[in-house]
């Protein structure tokens, strides 16, 4: 009865730190864009991955037998408990670590590589690698490479569309306050100069995010935006209901044996868990997220929403174990190829971090089935 009771709140801290991990990635565009402030975003992002994970007790059945490492490893081991503890533990410990250093990583990743590592040491050439590359790896590997060439695909449409219909970003009327450096001697005897600040009233015409970034004050805009902004606030939406709907069952997977809770009240407590995580603990993959990748317009975060959304539910439905995080940092990837803007030293960080969660995951993994089989 301790182990899955134990089995039990090691999987709540696992959807915990997912959601601390993945929550805010789909409202990151809102956030990054300026159309909302991070408060915002974070409770819609809340409410929507909340409602995801809800559905995916209807439409997500797949994922299920998939996490539960049914098909990987043996059935026998898949019905044990210290098993999954072993695998949520080690999933936990990797999410853990990197929502700490502010590095978005894949929860799906991080999960695969703790049911390798585990069934490794627990049966040796017993786990099925065969069944690993086609029904894991390949589906990781191959989503964030195409959602980068459908992000950049799409937002090239975009810009051809807006060509065509001659819109242009809206100018705006920046009023506010510029600092300019004077000289002014520091001694009557002693010449020497020094720099003294003077803040001058300035008023210049420019878009609305660059009156954001170098002035401040209020910014008066001469056009709303209330139509993009709406179909920008239904798209982050979107990819936060995908992603509790894709992620959701994968961690409920390790419950299953814990079979007094039932299907339905795993599925809720996973999902609360998640929200929890984002609300209190997702400052840091936030600021990665939406800031340092590339700069986004409102119609650029727009496009990288659709084609994630687009992308994960299609995944979900067919069962893949895609990651939201490989999906919308690619969209955001090929975007900022396009515009020519992406932070090459960020991306490359988290391309890094992305190559050694598999592995550490697989340590950690191993490292706790041996502790609790035979410390």
């Amino acid at each position: 009865m301790i182990i899955p009771a134990v089995l039990f709140l090691v999987t709540c801290f696992l959807a915990y730190v997912n959601g601390a991990n993945d929550n805010f990635k789909g409202v990151a565009t809102l956030f990054g864009s300026g159309t909302t402030d991070y408060r915002r975003a974070i409770w819609w992002a809340t409410l929507t991955t909340f409602s995801g994970s809800v559905c995916s007790i209807f439409l997500a059945e797949t994922l299920v037998r998939s996490f539960s490492g049914k098909g990987l490893v043996p059935d026998a081991l898949t019905a044990s408990p210290t098993f999954l503890l072993a695998v949520a533990a080690g999933a936990g410990l990797t999410v853990m670590l990197a929502t700490l250093t502010g590095f978005p990583v894949s929860t799906t990743h991080s999960l695969t590589g703790a049911l390798v590592g585990s069934g490794l040491l627990a049966v040796g050439a017993g786990v099925d690698f065969a069944n690993l590359g086609s029904s894991f790896f390949l589906p990781l590997l191959f989503s964030p490479v195409i959602s980068l060439l459908l992000g950049a695909i799409f937002y090239r449409l975009v810009q051809a569309l807006e060509a065509r219909s001659e819109v242009d970003e809206s100018r705006c009327i920046c009023i506010g306050e510029v600092e300019y450096a004077t000289e002014y001697a520091t001694d009557s005897l002693q010449p020497a100069l020094a720099l003294n600040r003077v803040a001058l009233p300035d008023v210049s015409v420019d878009t609305v995010a660059n009156c954001a970034v170098h002035y401040r004050g209020g910014t008066l805009a001469i056009k709303t935006q209330r139509a993009l902004d709406l179909s920008h606030f239904i798209s982050a939406g979107s990819v936060c209901f995908a992603r509790g709907l894709n992620d959701t069952p994968k961690i409920v997977a390790l419950l299953l044996v814990v079979r007094a809770l039932g299907l339905r009240w795993a599925m809720i407590s996973v999902a609360l868990g998640m929200a929890v995580g984002g609300l209190l603990s997702a400052r840091r993959v936030a600021e990665t997220m939406s800031r340092k990748i590339t700069p986004l317009t409102r119609t650029q975060g727009l496009t990288a929403n659709l084609v994630t959304a687009a992308l994960v539910i299609f995944a979900s439905r067919m069962g893949m174990p895609v990651s939201t995080t490989h999906v919308s940092c690619g969209s955001l990837f090929g975007i900022g190829l396009i515009t020519k803007q992406a932070n090459t030293r960020v991306v490359s960080e988290i391309l890094m971090s992305w190559l050694i969660t598999l592995p550490v995951a697989m340590i950690l993994g191993g490292a706790a089935y041996y502790i609790l089989s035979f410390g």
